[in-house]
């Protein structure tokens, strides 16, 4: 806020947050409240953005508090800690209080957030052809001595998102229910889908209700945008592709 007074000279007052009533020295706030404190008190969640930049540049200035410096930074960036990412340390030098030193505390930190979203990715099989998938299933029907239905959920991109089993039987069947398998796909937002049932038996022949069960699950697939891709007959030696044998 500036005033001019009759002789024309300005005054400027400082901006001072009321929200303690010692908001110049953190100290002076309750322990619980101060971010270092609150910290251990309460753990890392409890803190605000701005609490846990002000923890990273330690002090703030002779009329601001670490706190309030690290509000102004944030609301330079929309309070959108992606667009903090963003900047340099030169960029975050030219607030008042962030020397060089404080900026590259602050860009390290980020930097270190981002590298962990890195290792956090998990890496994706991609599906380009029926040997794919018997692999990437092959893990969880190998040596099983009775009947499974599982379905792989693919993106766009025909990664896996995830291997679902649907149901586990007896020794010659097992039931796939078409509103529990679609309803997985939609619930991981699914691209399209893979149907897999193993036969314990060694025989990779479809059978009548196989191949009714793909024609009903391939049309289902239409209908909600999620297609079918395939449809495979597991055993632990081979498997047949519904799609290679051209009857899906």
């Amino acid at each position: 806020m500036k005033t001019l007074c009759p002789t024309g000279v300005r005054f400027f007052y400082a901006y001072t947050p009321m929200s303690y009533d010692n908001p110049l020295k953190i100290l002076s706030w309750a322990e619980e409240d101060r971010p270092r404190e609150k910290l251990m008190l309460k753990g890392r969640a409890a803190l605000s953005d701005a609490e846990l930049i002000a923890i990273l540049i330690n002090a703030g200035t002779a009329d601001l508090t670490a706190v309030d410096v690290s509000k102004i930074i944030l609301q330079s960036v929309g309070n959108n800690l992606n667009e903090l990412a963003k900047l340099s340390v030169k960029d975050l030098s030219k607030f008042r209080g962030i020397g060089a030193a404080r900026a590259i505390s602050i860009v390290a930190a980020l930097e270190l957030g981002r590298r962990r979203r890195e290792h956090d990715r998990p890496v994706r099989t991609r599906i380009t052809c029926s040997r794919d998938a018997y692999d990437e299933i092959k893990q969880h029907l190998m040596d099983k001595p009775h009947e499974e239905f599982w379905i792989l959920l693919l993106n766009r991109a025909n990664e896996v998102l995830k291997p679902v089993q649907v149901s586990s039987g007896g020794i010659s069947g097992t039931v796939a229910d078409p509103k529990l398998i679609f309803k997985h796909a939609i619930e991981h937002l699914a691209s399209s889908i893979i149907l897999v049932h193993n036969h314990p038996s060694g025989n990779v022949t479809p059978s009548q209700p196989d191949k009714d069960l793909t024609r009903k699950l391939r049309d289902c697939g239409q209908l909600l945008d999620i297609p079918v891709l395939d449809h495979l007959i597991f055993t632990d030696r081979t498997y047949l592709s519904f799609a290679d044998e051209g009857l899906l």
